[in-house]
């Protein structure tokens, strides 16, 4: 086995997990789940049949990942963190044949206890504050937070909150890695690396 599996934890036969992940107390991984190489899987975690996890994700205690989520490399799931995949859900009522897809993009945060709603993209390196609602798309690099989730700024790649508007034209660097960030209209690109 190229992978850690604490002894309590559950994967099922046919999932595919990457070398040196890690997967800790109590976790259950089903069989269709694609789980890629450096990923760390907290306690408690739920990973679901149609689930794809990048390389180097870090899933911490206490989330599910339904079906019909991708997380792209380097995402950040905070505890108890919550994915839908249901936009009207029903106890009564049959709606596996409508889950929504999400995306969430390269190197995106996800903060404590903020909820995704079914059927959005969030875009690269984007950061949701911890408690909000993502009921929509997020752009790259966006700053997001409250119920409904809006957003208050841009985020560098480093993490760290760049001195720019929310719309216009401007340029900053990123304070810890001197990296260049230009905002044109209401998108962020990166510049330099």
């Amino acid at each position: 086995m190229s992978h850690y599996q604490h002894p309590s934890a559950i994967v099922d036969a046919g999932a595919d997990i990457g070398e040196s992940s890690k997967i800790w107390h109590f976790v259950h991984v089903c069989s269709g789940a694609r789980i890629g190489k450096w990923v760390s899987l907290g306690q408690n975690v739920f990973i679901g049949n149609k689930v794809v996890i990048g390389d180097h994700c870090k899933i911490q205690n206490n989330v599910s990942v339904y079906d019909n989520v991708t997380l792209e490399e380097g995402v950040f799931c905070g505890p108890s963190m919550v994915f839908t995949n249901v936009y009207n859900p029903r106890a009564l009522i049959e709606r596996k044949n409508e889950y929504r897809n999400t995306l969430v993009c390269k190197g995106t945060t996800l903060g404590a206890n903020c909820t995704v709603v079914c059927g959005v993209t969030i875009g690269n390196f984007a950061f949701i504050g911890a408690g909000a609602v993502v009921k929509k798309d997020v752009p790259s690099y966006a700053l997001m937070v409250g119920v409904p989730a809006r957003q208050i700024g841009w985020m560098s790649e480093f993490g760290e909150q760049l001195e720019l508007p929310l719309y216009g034209e401007g340029e900053t660097c990123c304070i810890h890695t001197n990296a260049l960030y230009r905002l044109s209209g209401n998108a962020i690109v990166k510049l330099n690396n």
